[in-house]
């Protein structure tokens, strides 16, 4: 007895015969045209069409395909928000100083962009040779503390990984808390000598 080979789906990963379940039934059907055309003339032919529908009333045939045509734009707008969103959104560097001569940066941004933190802080360490943490910020959100100003390299490491996801136009920012620090002093100054 021999295993049987089961095709699957590129685009939603069932098996053709139950694409049209799923929410990417257009894309799974030029994809079955494309790559397995024997098998697309067996399912989507006229004659396989027509003998499915002839049990089907015209009513809940225009229903089904209403239902089916309402979920596929549903999954096509949410993909698009997913893409917008990441985007629309940036990772931040931050370069803080822990003493006189010690800094430690903050890298925050990365969970909308789906890489597992943990992963990517192992990466760091590994290759920075340098202490490298995951902590909660105050409004909840993770972000990798790594130890070193290592803020020029890590900025590099960041944008050469979302390249390789597709994401070229996602802004990476540093900041420099040293900077930040200088300019509210120098605010602060100006308004003591006002008074």
């Amino acid at each position: 007895m021999e295993a049987k080979q089961v095709l699957y789906c590129d685009v939603c990963t069932f098996p053709p015969e139950y694409c049209e379940f799923g929410l990417s039934f257009n894309r799974c059907k030029e994809w079955l045209q494309a790559n397995h055309s024997d098998l697309f003339n067996k399912l989507y032919s006229e004659e396989a069409l027509a003998n499915a529908t002839s049990t089907l009333s015209i009513e809940k045939e225009a229903a089904i395909t209403q239902d089916l045509a309402k979920k596929q734009q549903k999954e096509e707008a949410r993909i698009e928000r997913e893409l917008a969103k990441k985007l629309s959104s940036k990772v931040t560097i931050k370069r803080i100083e822990r003493n006189k001569r010690k800094h430690i940066i903050s890298i925050s941004g990365l969970e909308v962009f789906d890489i597992e933190l943990k992963k990517l802080s192992k990466q760091l360490s590994s290759k920075f040779a340098t202490g490298c943490s995951i902590t909660k910020t105050a409004d909840k959100k993770e972000e990798i503390l790594v130890q070193g100003d290592l803020s020029e390299e890590a900025k590099e490491f960041i944008e050469k990984l979302l390249q390789e996801k597709g994401l070229d136009e996602v802004k990476v920012e540093q900041i420099d808390d040293k900077k930040i620090k200088k300019k509210v002093e120098q605010i602060e100054e100006k308004k003591t000598k006002k008074k």
